[in-house]
């Protein structure tokens, strides 16, 4: 299958590569509410365990364009310690690798860690990148600034073409990726990112 922009939906094993979901109502076939009191047990059951199951290896915080808090009350504010929140042991380990590769690289002069954070001082602001999210904040407000790595057969085909010696890590690509491209902010051309470094 194809998505409209021409990439591919599927993996060659034919799993779906995007999948979103939001709340789960149950409707009669008029596609009206229905009580769960009306919902047969079975029914019931059987959605809730599927329910589990997509939510047990999700995360709203593993979602950095995440931004509508839906209708739960504190979904806002779980979302929030999800991505700025204490570092797992992974995130950790990820800290001391950065610890000793970035002195090796041309933007080590604008960097510097901050607890939880990679600090990049760019020209138009200073971005803390979280260490085990790889979300980012803006100094001096700490607002947040959502950049969303591009995904399918563009990104594959342009990681191909760089050697990274911490294969398995995703979430370091992605954190010295973002570094390098805030530690010259002023080159980026993205308008929708430019308007949220830009915006008071």
């Amino acid at each position: 299958m194809n998505s409209p922009d021409g990439e591919e939906d599927t993996s060659e094993s034919g799993i779906y590569l995007y999948l979103s979901t939001d709340q789960v109502r149950f409707t009669n076939p008029a596609g009206e509410g229905r009580a769960l009191s009306e919902v047969p047990a079975l029914v019931f059951s059987e959605v809730m365990r599927d329910v589990d199951l997509f939510v047990g290896v999700c995360s709203i915080g593993n979602d950095p364009a995440w931004q509508d808090g839906g209708e739960v009350e504190g979904a806002t504010t779980y979302w929030r310690n999800y991505c700025f929140g204490d570092l797992s042991v992974s995130a950790k380990t990820r800290k001391e690798v950065l610890e000793r590769l970035l002195p090796k690289l041309r933007i080590a002069p604008q960097c510097s860690f901050e607890e939880k954070f990679l600090v990049v001082k760019g020209s138009l602001r200073t971005y803390k990148i979280h260490l085990g999210s790889a979300n980012i904040l803006m100094e001096p407000n700490d607002r947040y600034l959502c950049i969303v790595a591009e995904r399918g057969g563009n990104a594959a085909k342009a990681g191909e073409k760089v050697f990274l010696p911490f294969e398995g890590d995703s979430t370091l690509s992605l954190i010295l990726s973002k570094a390098f491209l805030l530690a010259e902010d002023e080159k980026i051309k993205d308008l929708g990112i430019l308007r949220q470094i830009t915006s008071k």
